[in-house]
């Protein structure tokens, strides 16, 4: 069986889920930050929602994970389609403020909403998980292996198609390519979108894999500054970029958090993001082809 095969140590588990949940999120944000050159700090608001969404359903209706997953992800396509449509006619630091304004805003709602705990938070059961499993945590962690190679898989795709080509231009010139016929609301409406969809996604099972969700697991600052230095530090010109950044930076977290403190996690992201913006802008994919 799957369970006897795997390794016995739990904490294994944990920490791949969050490197591979880190993948997801890399890899999304790189479809319109990267790709499309829209820096969004609002990472905390999509995981918060596909996370209150879950717990909200399994109250309410009880639905399996994989339903969970898939309300998740239509709830974060909404959110990013809707954020999109306002925001996406700023441009630059005004366009960053405003998604993490989006995050201010959801997080208020979410304090003042007892349904889902409020501000003191809401204990989620698991349900029973299957013998070939053995325990949840490893459900969750093949869960999100397989979510996250769709992701990569996803922003591969974008990479090579005409709708990537057009986030490219965008990226290098939005006027340019809206003379040269590209709808470019419409593109960037689209990306925000699917960033927020894979999002959603790898945010329902959050509540699951931690038994207990509130507003600050859900709304970490971690997750926006985690999201966006990943793919900076792999490189935001490739799909590859953003796996590579968040295969290092969330392995570095993991191994900060067992010998040194889960406190520390930030600032070593943080110090870890301006050593590659100063020494290489351009990322580890950059390094590599110089």
């Amino acid at each position: 069986m799957l369970a006897t095969r795997l390794p016995t140590n739990e904490y294994a588990f944990f920490a791949a889920f969050v490197v591979l949940q880190f993948v997801v999120l890399a890899t999304a944000w790189n479809i319109l930050g990267g790709y499309g050159g829209y820096v969004n700090f609002g990472t905390g608001a999509f995981v918060a929602t596909g996370a209150y969404v879950a717990v909200a359903l399994l109250k309410w209706l009880d639905l399996p994970l994989l339903a969970l997953v898939a309300a998740g992800a239509v709830a974060g396509a909404l959110l990013g389609a809707g954020v999109g449509l306002l925001t996406l006619r700023l441009r630059g630091i005004y366009f960053a403020i405003a998604t993490l304004a989006v995050t201010v805003i959801l997080e208020t709602a979410v304090l003042n909403w007892d349904y889902v705990g409020g501000a003191r938070g809401i204990t989620v059961d698991r349900p029973q998980v299957d013998a070939l499993f053995g325990t949840y945590n490893r459900m969750l962690v093949v869960l999100m292996t397989v979510m996250a190679v769709l992701a990569v898989g996803i922003a591969r795709w974008v990479g090579r198609s005409a709708f990537g080509r057009a986030l490219s231009a965008i990226r290098d010139s939005e006027d340019a390519a809206e003379a040269c016929g590209v709808p470019t609301l419409r593109r960037k409406v689209e990306a925000a979108a699917l960033s927020g969809a894979l999002m959603g996604a790898a945010g329902a099972p959050l509540p699951l894999f931690l038994s207990f969700v509130d507003h600050t697991s859900a709304f970490g600052l971690h997750y926006a500054v985690s999201a966006m230095a990943m793919p900076m530090i792999g490189g935001t010109s490739h799909w590859i970029g953003p796996v590579i950044g968040a295969l290092l930076l969330g392995t570095a977290q993991q191994a900060v958090t067992v010998t040194i403190s889960s406190e520390v996690n930030v600032l070593v992201t943080g110090l870890l993001l301006i050593g590659f913006v100063v020494a290489a802008p351009k990322g580890i994919l950059g390094l590599l082809r110089r």
